[in-house]
């Protein structure tokens, strides 16, 4: 099995504490990876890095890009990194609530118009043939996702855990290989964690793209990862399946809580 990301040695610190100390870990193609830790761990730090909004003291992440070269991605520009084919959510929905569901998707994809401005405020044919083909991606998304009757309606009139559908749904207008997720369950209830963790599978499957993701919610981690690394003030702890991490002694009292007996 090929490769997707490979992180290697990754560290950064700000005001002389490390954040995320010589991490390294790798995920396979169409695997769905998980980052856990305590809060403070670092998570959310080494996701940064990885997507470059941050820039790493050291250290490299490798990508799998949509050619099938690997591509160090430090130093690119997050817009650079998309292209490749590597996208992400954040922790709060990032929605244009003013719009329709359909609309947000569309404005996810505005970087894959090829037309130019001239040609879209215009409204010369290339532009409409563009934009008539990403509408009907947007539709087949939609359908997917089991948002296309909701399709018109406001984007904020929408229930919290539809939000993060129509979020992870404008993630693959970009056509990714890899999506990563930040704390995908947040703010979920029980009924709408299954559904999620039913919908990151299928994307998965449908979509033939890796997905990580960082998530306190451990049910949710249990149901949707196939391997994960847990990490404590920016260091790996272990890598394993969820059985495995579980088990492991040094997570349990890092992370599950587990003190001297």
């Amino acid at each position: 099995m090929s490769t997707l990301l490979k992180v290697e040695n990754l560290s950064i610190a700000f005001g002389g504490l490390k954040a995320v100390d010589d991490l390294s870990f790798e995920m396979n193609e169409g695997e769905i990876y998980g980052i856990i830790g305590p809060n403070g761990a670092g998570k959310t730090t080494a996701f940064n890095c990885i997507t470059q909004f941050y820039k790493p003291d050291t250290g490299k992440v490798m990508f799998n890009t949509r050619s099938g070269q690997m591509v160090n991605l430090v130093g690119k520009k997050p817009h650079e990194i998309i292209a490749l084919g590597l996208v992400r959510t954040f922790q709060n929905v990032e929605l244009v609530v003013s719009l329709s569901v359909i609309e947000n998707l569309l404005v996810g994809a505005h970087t894959a118009f090829k037309a130019g401005l001239v040609s879209q405020i215009l409204g010369l044919p290339k532009a409409r043939r563009e934009e008539k083909a990403l509408r009907k991606k947007a539709e087949e998304v939609l359908e997917s996702l089991g948002l296309y009757a909701i399709k018109d309606m406001p984007a904020l009139m929408q229930p919290y855990g539809i939000q993060k559908r129509i979020e992870l749904g404008r993630t693959l207008m970009l056509e990714p290989k890899l999506i990563i997720l930040d704390e995908p369950a947040a703010g979920l209830n029980d009924t709408e964690t299954l559904d999620l963790v039913k919908t990151v599978k299928d994307i998965a499957q449908r979509y033939k793209c890796g997905i990580l993701l960082i998530e306190h919610d451990m049910n949710f981690v249990s149901g949707v990862c196939q391997r994960l690394c847990a990490i404590s003030f920016g260091k790996r702890l272990a890598i394993g399946t969820t059985e495995e991490i579980k088990a492991n002694p040094v997570v349990q009292e890092a992370y599950l809580g587990k003190g001297d007996e």
